[in-house]
């Protein structure tokens, strides 16, 4: 196990491109760190950065203390699964499991000791002399990890490794990692697209966004205090709803306008953000969770939205309404144009219905629209962020 560190990494391809910019890093000895982000945000590039499968323009990648730089991947310790398991069709799976060894001179005896400890732990024993052809996806991709494993690297790099599993084989294999971790310990750097598998498997996570670090924190940090609008937009599932509004003072107190419509702010809300204050007059952008809404009821005296159902999500254990809020919203990527709201599994509801939600402002998030800096709790301490640049 080894610690890493990413200084200043940088990534301009030919043409122009920029891959990676800036980013810093740092992965405790041990810890499993899950990297987030749009398509093309320089996730994979930033892995392959760290394996030695490229070069980065500038900046540095120091491993268990020594800058890596100039070494050979076969020189760094370091293990990559890949996204599409890249198992040799012509071997066994014992084969596959023990090849890093042979090419390693490790002597037979000891290699065939790691593959079938390997092979025990992943449940892979009865599958030793089968080829990838007559294995399953969740089997394939348990032996890419098993070759990965064998080698008890310092580091351990995963690019989407469950991307190709259905559903249930999925979460089954999530739990196996977590388990596997835990028993090893084995610095990990794992990138997904999956929200579920970034929040339930990362010690912490870092956000990119356009090759940058938007937030590295906590599962919970993130969802909890994101540091900009799109860690709030992006972190979360269903995503938080957002739109740009006015603060204004109403003499007795203050509230966002939304289109034409007036929604008071709890007086405790803008007493935890002093800097609320200071905005008023301005717009602002405001971020609701799905969870912030509740089907009203008559003896309600809340803020109240009324909606239109466009599509009723019904999940089992929870029920989401999407629909389109009642007030317009700027052409943003960033500023979501349909909004989703959770309510109880059981309320009878449908496409098209007419409904009125209850709005709790006391879970609103509050950003500066000009730099899409978080309006902080006075009460927070936020996680290490860098601005949305």
């Amino acid at each position: 196990m080894a610690e890493v560190v990413l200084t200043k990494l940088s990534k301009i391809f030919s043409g122009g491109a920029v891959a990676l910019d800036g980013v810093d890093l740092t992965v405790a000895d041990g810890e499993f760190v899950v990297l987030v982000g749009p398509s093309g945000c320089g996730k994979s590039t930033l892995l392959r950065i760290v394996a030695g499968l490229e070069d980065q323009t500038s900046g540095t990648v120091a491993i268990d203390g020594a800058v890596v730089d100039e070494f050979a991947p076969k020189d760094r310790d370091i293990a990559m699964v890949f996204q599409n398991y890249a198992l040799y069709p012509h071997m066994t799976v014992d084969e596959n499991l023990g090849f890093s060894l042979r090419v390693q001179h490790i002597r037979k005896s000891v290699a065939a000791e790691q593959v079938h400890q390997v092979a025990h732990i992943l449940a892979l024993e009865p599958l030793l002399q089968r080829k990838p052809a007559a294995l399953s996806g969740g089997q394939r991709q348990r032996v890419a990890m098993g070759r990965a494993m064998v080698r008890h690297p310092k580091v351990l790099l995963m690019d989407e490794p469950l991307s190709n599993l259905d559903a249930k084989l999925r979460v089954a294999m999530r739990g196996e990692l977590m388990r596997l971790h835990q028993e090893h310990r084995t610095t990990t750097i794992y990138v997904t697209h999956d929200q579920v598998e970034a929040m339930t498997l990362g010690d912490r996570i870092a956000v990119l966004k356009a090759g940058r670090l938007q937030q590295v924190g906590t599962p919970d940090e993130l969802y909890r205090t994101p540091a900009n609008v799109f860690v709030a937009g992006f972190i979360g599932s269903p995503a938080m709803n957002l739109a740009r509004g006015r603060l204004v003072d109403t003499g007795g107190g203050f509230a966002i306008e939304l289109g034409g419509q007036s929604m008071p702010i709890p007086p405790e809300v803008v007493l935890a953000r002093p800097a609320l204050r200071d905005l008023a007059g301005r717009e602002v952008v405001i971020g609701l969770r799905p969870s912030a809404f509740a089907l009203a009821v008559a003896e309600s005296s809340g803020t109240r939205l009324e909606i239109t159902a466009v599509t009723v999500e019904a999940l089992g254990d929870e029920k989401n309404v999407l629909f389109q809020p009642p007030f317009a919203l700027p052409d943003t990527a960033e500023l979501t144009p349909m909004w989703t709201a959770r309510v109880s599994p059981d309320a009878a509801m449908k496409a098209g219905q007419n409904v009125s939600l209850e709005v709790d402002l006391h879970e609103a998030y509050f950003f500066d629209p000009t730099t899409g800096l978080a309006i902080p709790h006075s009460e927070r301490i936020l996680c290490d962020t860098v601005s949305q640049r």
